[in-house]
């Protein structure tokens, strides 16, 4: 006898289901993210100034902190601050979200952790704009003096104190004069540095040059002056490159920071959402 088969209705049955309807509203709470934001910001700035207050206090104590430990100081503060304001914006974006039911938990926590890295995003954008504009204030307040101070101006990069130490090394003499040729040789010598330390180092026939003037204003023999020439350089290059070592270290540590904050914010605003389901 032949078996009978039986109709595939598999595919009919799926073609005819009716498809669920569309939720009317966004998964998305603005309000809980807006508010979770504007919390982590506010929190972050009055960190910020806190551990701004604390590190000019501690590098202007008796004994003073050294540059590494300052640095190490500024780097642990910044992971403190992220973990604090995103944290605390985090939970309170989970806190004040609207009630989703009929999800299963899974989608629950992946829209709260969601949340939380919303919120911490728009909190850093928030942050971000306002030392932006704080910067651009404080540049344009810069450029007006530059601009009253041509002098001021024209010096460049040996406005730092300790690249003026540097320069006035080169013409120091026993006499303790400083007549207006030492100063005006002292200004080329800046302007010979300046450039030559900006394009990675000062050529040779510059460093002649500059040793005949260091000679001839300090009154010491032209071996001596190559001498304080090469030792002024030498140490304008060390404290150029451990500028760009701490600019490297604290562009690293700020990032670091910044993915310390938005783990944080996703874990808080999981906690947060967790509370609000468990309080209806």
């Amino acid at each position: 006898m032949d078996v009978m088969q039986q109709p595939d209705t598999a595919g009919v049955a799926i073609a005819d289901a009716v498809p669920e309807e569309e939720a009317p509203q966004s998964a998305v709470s603005w309000a809980a993210i807006i508010a979770g934001a504007v919390v982590a910001a506010a929190a972050s700035l009055i960190l910020l100034v806190l551990g701004s207050g604390l590190g000019l206090a501690a590098a202007g104590g008796s004994s003073g902190a050294s540059v590494a430990k300052f640095s190490v100081m500024t780097g642990v503060w910044l992971i403190i601050v992220q973990w604090i304001a995103s944290g605390t914006g985090g939970y309170v974006t989970g806190r004040l979200r609207t009630k989703w039911a009929d999800l299963h938990t899974h989608e629950v926590f992946f829209r709260d952790t969601a949340h939380g890295f919303v919120s911490w995003a728009v909190g850093t954008i928030i942050v971000a704009g306002v030392f932006a504009s704080a910067a651009t204030s404080l540049l344009g307040s810069s450029a007006r003096a530059a601009t009253l101070s041509g002098a001021a101006a024209a010096q460049g990069a040996a406005a730092n104190p300790a690249a003026q130490y540097d320069v006035d090394t080169l013409f120091r003499s026993a006499g303790g004069s400083a007549d207006q040729a030492t100063l005006a040789a002292r200004d080329e010598a800046v302007r010979i540095l300046t450039r030559g330390i900006s394009f990675g180092d000062v050529p040779d026939a510059d460093r002649d040059y500059m040793a005949h003037l260091v000679a001839a204003r300090a009154g010491i023999s032209q071996t001596e002056a190559r001498r304080r020439v090469d030792d002024t350089i030498g140490r304008m290059h060390e404290a150029a490159d451990a500028a760009r070592r701490t600019a490297a270290t604290t562009s690293l540590v700020t990032a670091l920071s910044m993915l310390v904050g938005a783990f944080i914010a996703c874990v808080a605003a999981a906690l947060g959402g967790r509370r609000r389901d468990a309080h209806p």
